[in-house]
């Protein structure tokens, strides 16, 4: 008769050296969260809302629960702008006492409603909004959310299942894209895509340029580098330590380099904090200063090495999960496997989807980004004139400033990420071709009018509040100043360029947009 020792199954399936990994992850999206609903505080009613260019409301209106679901379509609580800044309120503060760890000293189940709190509460938000919610990190931190609130509390230690699940989540977060890229563009399989990549990217930050003007054999290699990261590196976490610690340490430093070389809002962030899964708490303490792989943490501190005799109070047992959470943990995991089937068939699927969802609670999703890269650069320059009587090429005509997309050629690109800018996003779509959307002419309306709701989302106001007499559009084709551009301008007592302009063609020709 075979007996079933249901102590060592319990003690296999305590992940006790991934205590830190678990502080790191929940804390971390928790200030992820706190950022998203931050953002949606300043943004949403001037993008989304009653008076929005796309007002949350007449969609609501145009959709069906099955199609958007949101709290926002219960009828005691519909859409208003101030219960959306009720919603962001209550999710920030339920962030807030996960970043000081209230939920985490607390029975060990007691993250999960608190993280299933903000997981609602931001997919309430982001259901509802549309073009300006339609970006692959919305879905990423919705699903993360969802999901490592089940990492549970101090009371216990990490589940070894829900350790490996993250690690396939950050499979389908880089394999996926590294398959998209592979697929989809050939600049990617001859290494010539980080060639234009630093330039063209959404959202440039201050280090773009530097690392644009870099010398070919440069990009070459972050090309490369970036395909064994994201092709290789998610598989080897599924090996044992320290080779999965040194395999997420590889996602994690690839991560940090596109921090400071742009602004992707949380994305970067947010799979940094998702490889966190494969570094145990043995190989922190061998990287600090101890011995592989028995050097332990002291009491009091983030966590104790699997296998130490001494137990610590603060955050459980490093050895046994208690029954019933190891089968809720073993029933939750078996169900987002089954949710993860269409991700998996996705992945190796030769018509592969990027950034899609397949059930209507955006779990299991499927991710990837750049599978195509972008060789130049167009930018859309709004401008305004208070004189009625202007023409193209006559009058005095004031260019509005978005907060973070290129504009005036002299400004340093600024950082921005993790928060997010969803209007000069869309800006930078709106340069490729997709301008024809309600969104963007309703935007000209606004500016047109002089609205002050929309003018809180750009840059200093040319005109202090007065409507412009009249409106055109341009589009440039950018390109950074070179160092001798730079120097030459210095030389000659010039303001130095950031950027280079040229080829200017006429969107909306000058255009009186004011009411009556």
């Amino acid at each position: 008769m075979i007996t079933v020792d249901m102590t060592a199954v319990l003690s296999f399936l305590a992940a006790g050296d991934y205590t830190i990994a678990r502080e790191v992850i929940q804390r971390g999206f928790a200030a992820l969260f706190f950022i998203a609903f931050l953002s949606a505080w300043n943004q949403f009613p001037a993008l989304l809302g009653e008076h929005g260019l796309t007002p949350a409301p007449r969609f609501i209106a145009a959709t069906t629960s099955a199609q958007a679901p949101s709290l926002f379509r219960w009828k005691r609580f519909a859409y208003t702008d101030r219960r959306l800044r009720i919603v962001c309120g209550v999710g920030m503060l339920a962030a807030m006492t996960v970043v000081i760890g209230l939920p985490q000293a607390g029975p060990a189940w007691t993250t999960i409603p608190v993280f299933g709190l903000m997981w609602w509460l931001y997919f309430s938000i982001s259901s509802i909004g549309q073009r300006f919610y339609g970006f692959g990190w919305e879905s990423l931190l919705l699903e993360a959310g969802f999901l490592i609130g089940f990492l549970g509390s101090h009371e216990v230690a990490p589940s070894l299942l829900m350790i490996l699940f993250l690690r396939w989540f950050v499979v389908r977060i880089e394999f996926g894209a590294g398959m998209i890229k592979m697929r989809g563009d050939s600049s990617w399989r001859d290494l010539t895509a980080m060639d234009y990549h630093h330039q063209t990217q959404p959202m440039p930050g201050p280090l773009s340029r530097r690392a644009h003007l870099m010398p070919g054999w440069w990009h070459r290699g972050e090309t490369l580098g970036s395909h064994v990261v994201q092709l290789i590196a998610p598989w080897l976490l599924f090996l044992p330590q320290p080779i999965a610690s040194f395999a997420a340490a590889a996602i994690i430093i690839t991560q940090l380099a596109l921090v400071i070389t742009g602004n992707y809002a949380w994305l970067n962030w947010a799979t940094i904090l998702l490889a966190f899964a494969g570094i145990s708490d043995s190989f922190l303490a061998w990287i600090v200063g101890g011995p592989w792989p028995g050097w332990g943490w002291p009491i009091g501190s983030l966590a104790e090495v699997a296998g130490s005799s001494t137990s610590n109070a603060e955050f459980g047992s490093a050895n046994v999960l208690p029954l019933w959470w190891a089968i809720l943990i073993a029933v939750f995991v078996i169900w987002q496997c089954v949710l993860n089937v269409p991700a998996l068939r996705n992945l190796f699927s030769s018509r592969q989807k990027m950034n899609a969802s397949f059930n209507r609670w955006g779990l299991g999703n499927a991710y990837g980004a750049f599978g195509s890269m972008t060789e130049f650069r167009d930018e859309i320059i709004i401008e305004g004139t208070l004189d009625p009587n202007a023409t193209m090429d006559s009058g005095e005509w004031r260019p509005y400033v978005f907060k973070g997309k290129p504009g005036d050629v002299h400004r340093r690109s600024p950082i921005v990420a993790p928060y997010h800018l969803r209007l000069d996003w869309l800006m930078w779509f709106a340069a490729l071709g997709d301008y024809r959307q309600s969104w963007f002419y309703a935007l000209l309306e606004r500016i047109g009018n002089g609205d002050s709701q929309i003018r809180t989302q750009l840059g200093p106001d040319p005109f202090d509040g007065q409507a412009p007499a009249l409106l055109r559009v341009r589009v440039f084709t950018y390109r950074y100043a070179t160092g001798q551009e730079r120097r030459r301008a210095r030389e000659e007592g010039q303001p130095r360029p950031w950027w280079v302009r040229s080829k200017p063609r006429t969107m909306v020709e000058p255009t009186d947009l004011r009411d009556g």
